[in-house]
């Protein structure tokens, strides 16, 4: 059963400004708790897009969104893929191109894939070292940990997982698999364990967490796709929709910071001008200055929401 809470669902939909004729994208479908609430506040002139690559994910939506199948298209895709989405679903379009009221980001690993111990995500099952969203794509993280260099996953580690011993990791790593391939979670946990010295086990949470969660981006390349997908969001949004982005660590959280930022309107015409005649207008503007974070309520029903952080942007 594909259980999901969704995290600052509320505010995150809210903030999309939902019209009932309006045309709206949630990139990351997941438990389809965002795209319910859409859904909802859609009339039957209005039109969901809802994005997913993991198959268990699709199938759940069926059921879960089954009361507003009338105005939701379901497309299994990852978002990086989301101007191509958008450029066949003719009522996403305006003058040949994709014009939508608002796309929705909620990034990370959903909570039934991080439950299923089988998609190898969790470091608290042991399971085949697996991690793919889209289990028709080819790399997984046992490929990562068997083939690649050293330095190579020593790098992963250290800029996706922020991993201050992943030299050390990686050496433990190395050596291990010289006696044979890693194959299960369990396996690579221990190693992991091993690369950390004990003092520092002793704090921060599980020793694995930070390795385990920069093994899943690695192998769905899921910064890369994010940045993409920013980058075609603005293109694809027509005047005053709006761009809402959940992310859930420090990594996406700065592209979607800077990426915003650098599309802002930056007028430089001194204040005492009446009007702009630098033409330095971006396209964007600011809707929530600071994130917007989980209620007390929020985090004592999921713990796993205390480091979302929603953005929100419109374009001009």
């Amino acid at each position: 059963m594909f259980h999901h809470v969704t995290v600052l669902k509320e505010e995150s939909v809210e903030g999309l400004h939902i019209k009932p004729d309006g045309v709206y994208v949630d990139c990351t479908m997941g438990g389809a708790g965002h795209s319910s609430l859409i859904a909802s506040k859609l009339g039957p002139d209005g039109l969901l897009i809802a994005l997913d690559q993991d198959d268990v994910a699709l199938a759940n939506a069926q059921t879960v969104l089954a009361p507003y199948l009338d105005r939701v298209k379901i497309v299994k895709s990852n978002f990086r893929d989301l101007e191509q989405v958008l450029m066949n679903e003719p009522r996403a379009l305006r003058d040949g191109k994709p014009q939508v009221d608002g796309i929705l980001f909620d990034l990370g690993v959903s909570s039934p894939q991080l439950d299923d111990g089988e998609r190898g995500f969790s470091y608290h099952q042991d399971a085949e070292l697996d991690m793919r969203m889209d289990r028709t794509t080819e790399l997984t993280a046992k490929t990562i940990v068997n083939e690649w260099a050293p330095e190579r996953i020593a790098k992963i580690l250290f800029e996706y997982g922020e991993e201050k011993f992943s030299r050390r990791i990686a050496g433990v790593i190395a050596e291990a698999r010289t006696k044979g391939p890693i194959e299960t979670t369990g396996e690579l946990v221990e190693l992991i364990k091993e690369g950390i010295p004990a003092a520092a086990r002793r704090t921060g949470g599980h020793p694995a967490k930070r390795s385990f969660q920069a093994l899943r981006i690695a192998v769905n390349d899921e910064l890369g796709a994010f940045e993409e997908a920013l980058e075609q969001s603005v293109r694809c949004l027509a005047p005053e929709g709006r761009v809402a982005v959940i992310t859930f660590h420090s990594l996406e959280d700065r592209i979607c910071k800077q990426f915003f930022v650098k599309n802002v309107e930056k007028c430089t015409c001194p204040p005492a001008f009446p009007m702009c005649v630098c033409d330095k207008s971006g396209d964007l503007k600011l809707v929530t200055r600071k994130p917007i974070i989980p209620s007390e309520n929020e985090l004592e029903v999921n713990q796993r929401a205390r480091s979302a952080k929603l953005r929100i942007a419109e374009k001009l």
